[in-house]
This record gives C-alpha cells, sequence and structure tokens, in this order.
C-alpha cells in the first residue's frame, strides 16, 4: 500500500467517524455561581448534523478533495446551538426533551434557541412566528415542559428580537397597530425567559441583544430591561452576524455597566443618573468607524461606573453574555466600491468570510460567559439579492440564487473553513 493511498484512507477513517460518531463528550460541567455559571472545562453539546453537510462531506470524498471534506467534517462536529423554530406546543416540547436527553448522554452543556416571536424579522428572509401574542405563549409553555428540571441548558431568545422591534420596521406591519405589537413583543420575550427559568431554574437565560454595529449601547440596555433582562443571566450578542470579537466584548461590557448605571449610579454623578440615554456608546464619545476611540468610551464607563460611589463589587452584579463567534473570524464584509448596490445587505450570506473562536467558556473576562457557535455555519442567511428590485439572485455569489434561509449553503461552507481564523477552527 502507498503512502499516499494510506493517508487517504486515514483522512477517510476521520471524515467517518466525526460524521457517524459526532464527537462524544466525556467532561461535565462544575456547578458554580451565577457569577460564574460555567466552568471553564465546560464542554458544550454538539447536535447532529445538518442533512446537507454530510452530503456535502460524501460528495468531497467521492471527487477526492480529501482536505475539504476533513474541514467540512470537522467544523459540523464543533459544539453548536439547536434552534426551536415552529412546530405545535407538543411537538415543540418533544423536540426540546429529546434535545436535551441527548446532551446528558453527552454529559454536555446544549444551547438551545427560541425563534418563534409572531412578525419575527420584519418580514425578511426568516419572517415567520407564532400567529399571535397567545400562540406563542402556549408554544413556550410547551418549550419549556421540555426542559429537564435542574439542568444546566444556555437558552438564547429570539435573535434579533428586540433589536428589530416592530417599531423600527412599522411598513413590515401594514394596518396593523405597530405600537401594541411593540408592547406585545417585549412582554412575549420577558415571558419566554420567565416561564423557561420556572422550568428550570438552572437554565442561562439570555435575552438576544443584536450586535455592536447595531443600535446604541443606551437604546438595546433599555430594551433589554424593559424585556426583564435582570431577572435572567443576560443577553447575547452577534447571532447570525459577523462582528469582530473584541468590539463585541468592549460593547457587551458597556452594556452591563450602563443597566448598572440607570439603576444604582449615584446621585452625585448628574441630576439625569436613571437616563438611558446619558449612556456612552460606540457611537459617542466613541466612533463606531475608529476602533482606536473606543477607549474614550471606556473612560465614560470606569469614571461614571467603576469608579463611582456605588459600583458593582462582583461580576454576579452586572448581566453577563454570551457571544456568537461562529463566523466572525473575518469581521464583517465591506462590498466593493464598484458594486453599488441599493442595498449590500452585509449581514447575508457575506462572502470571505470565516469561522471565529470556538466554542469555550474560557472566555478571560468576568461579564462574558462563553463563546459560542450560535448561528449553524454553513446555513444560508437567506436568498440575498443586494437590494436589486426583482432580482432573485446574488451577483457576491457568481449569480446564483442562494439557498433559503436555514438551508446548507456549501460553496459558503467551504469559505468559512478555509478562511477560519484563528486556524484551528
Amino acid at each position: 500500500m502507498t503512502s499516499l493511498l494510506r493517508r487517504r484512507l486515514g483522512a477517510l477513517g476521520v471524515v467517518l467517524s466525526v460524521v457517524t460518531v459526532g464527537l462524544v463528550a466525556t467532561a461535565t460541567s462544575a456547578a458554580a455561581s451565577q457569577a460564574h455559571p460555567l466552568a471553564s472545562s465546560t464542554r458544550f453539546f454538539t447536535p447532529k448534523p445538518p442533512p446537507g453537510s454530510v452530503e456535502q462531506v460524501a460528495d468531497l470524498l467521492r471527487a477526492g478533495r480529501y482536505g475539504d471534506a476533513i474541514g467540512i467534517a470537522r467544523m459540523i462536529a464543533t459544539p453548536q446551538a439547536v434552534w426551536f423554530t415552529s412546530g405545535t406546543p407538543k411537538e415543540v416540547r418533544k423536540a426540546v426533551h429529546s434535545t436535551v436527553a441527548q446532551a446528558t448522554a453527552q454529559h454536555a452543556v446544549p444551547t438551545l434557541v427560541v425563534y418563534n416571536v409572531p412578525g419575527r424579522d420584519c418580514s425578511q428572509y426568516s419572517s415567520g412566528g407564532a400567529g399571535s401574542d397567545a400562540a406563542y405563549r402556549a408554544w413556550i409553555d410547551g418549550f419549556a415542559a421540555g426542559l429537564r428540571k435542574d439542568q444546566r441548558v444556555i437558552v438564547v431568545v429570539e435573535p434579533d428580537g428586540l433589536a428589530n422591534l416592530p417599531s423600527d420596521c412599522p411598513a413590515a406591519y401594514p394596518g396593523q397597530d405597530v405600537a401594541a405589537l411593540t408592547k406585545g413583543r417585549i412582554a412575549d420575550i420577558k415571558y419566554a425567559g420567565e416561564r423557561i427559568l420556572k422550568a428550570n431554574s438552572k437554565a442561562l437565560v439570555y435575552l438576544d441583544a443584536g450586535h455592536s454595529a447595531w443600535h446604541s449601547v443606551g437604546d438595546i440596555s433599555q430594551r433589554l430591561d424593559q424585556a426583564g433582562v435582570r431577572q435572567f443571566q443576560g443577553f447575547s450578542l452577534n447571532v447570525s452576524n459577523y462582528q469582530p470579537t473584541p468590539q463585541l466584548i468592549q460593547y457587551a461590557s458597556w452594556i452591563s455597566k450602563c443597566i448598572y448605571y440607570v439603576h444604582n449610579a449615584a446621585p452625585n454623578n448628574g441630576a439625569n443618573v436613571g437616563q438611558y440615554g446619558n449612556c456612552a456608546s460606540q457611537y459617542y464619545p466613541a466612533s463606531p468607524n475608529d476602533y482606536g476611540t473606543w477607549k474614550l468610551t471606556d473612560a465614560w464607563y470606569a469614571a461614571n461606573v467603576d469608579k463611582a460611589a456605588g459600583h458593582p463589587t462582583s461580576a454576579s452584579q452586572v448581566a453577563h453574555a454570551v457571544l456568537d463567534t461562529s463566523r466572525n473570524g473575518q469581521g464583517p464584509w465591506t462590498p466593493p466600491a464598484t458594486a453599488n448596490y441599493p442595498d449590500p445587505q452585509t449581514w447575508c450570506n457575506p462572502p470571505g468570510r470565516g469561522l471565529g473562536l470556538r466554542p469555550t467558556a474560557r472566555t478571560g473576562h468576568a461579564w462574558i460567559d462563553a463563546y459560542l457557535w450560535i448561528k449553524t455555519p454553513g446555513q444560508s442567511d437567506g436568498q440575498c439579492n443586494r437590494g436589486v428590485a426583482g432580482s432573485t439572485t446574488d451577483p457576491e455569489w457568481g449569480g446564483i440564487t442562494d439557498p433559503a434561509a436555514g438551508a446548507w449553503f456549501g460553496q459558503q461552507a467551504l469559505q468559512l473553513v478555509r478562511l477560519a481564523n484563528p486556524r484551528s477552527s
């Protein structure tokens, strides 16, 4: 047998074992306080790979592209979240129960995503959700009923649900009472978090807060507060997006400190203490386009929170965050100046992106509980058309029609693997 054949057979064995077995975990997370809820050695749950990914691995093997096959296999064998997006209350209960049982068998902590709020995604590529607030709450009741009492789980509640309220896109709800819809959305998200915690007091609930290139700190902090974030472990950032991890870490710290400032700042900090509009952000005094200026906003929080009377004395006094690092290894995409798209849709299947940091609870930051792969890398963001009216094709991917949101996008998956940063991803 030649050495080349041995290497190829060895590669094939690695791929097949990864795809069919799925890296069964062997370590459990130690009990910890809510200030540090996950031991640094925490093993996260690896779900079954998406069918499209398995087909891609098989196709790559048949084509003799063993390196690419191994790369995709390693990606899908990395711990990532399980999304719950539809179904009846009974169906979602059974699906959640099955997932947490599988996580127990792996001795791992699962990440579950609740994504079914009415009117989600402002009628964009992932639109849908429950038909009414009442239907959503019944669905959440089913979700919560599927949880195991006292099992450590991470639950991300409604990606973009607060960052993309009905009031942010009223045109998506013609003829409806947008103010009432917005109030209902916030109440639904709060209900979801409360119901999950009631079913499992060890669940770590994170309300989604968009990302660092979107809402100002004060704006998103107020929305989180209205949805009851102080009752929960905290908030999630960058779900299905591409913002760099260092900026997300700073943004998360500002949100945590802004919420604390509004509720706890000493009276001598100014007459308008308690107003979210006073919180410094990535827009002022920092500039969102000049990361070197973000130290100015850091300085504001150092003076008004860290060093002020009544400052937080432990990590348990501020909201914590989890960051989605599944696709941010190369940061956000800037379209070429020559493209001149009506809407470049920088969030939608941007080319040239890479996997980011692998999931871990070893973050080195007291307010960041974990880096997670929340978005399933390799799944499409939708059938992007870069804002060209009437178009169903994507010029950034050679004029193809991108797969529907949530479907496997093999070309993008290969780019994510090849451009991973760090390369160990």
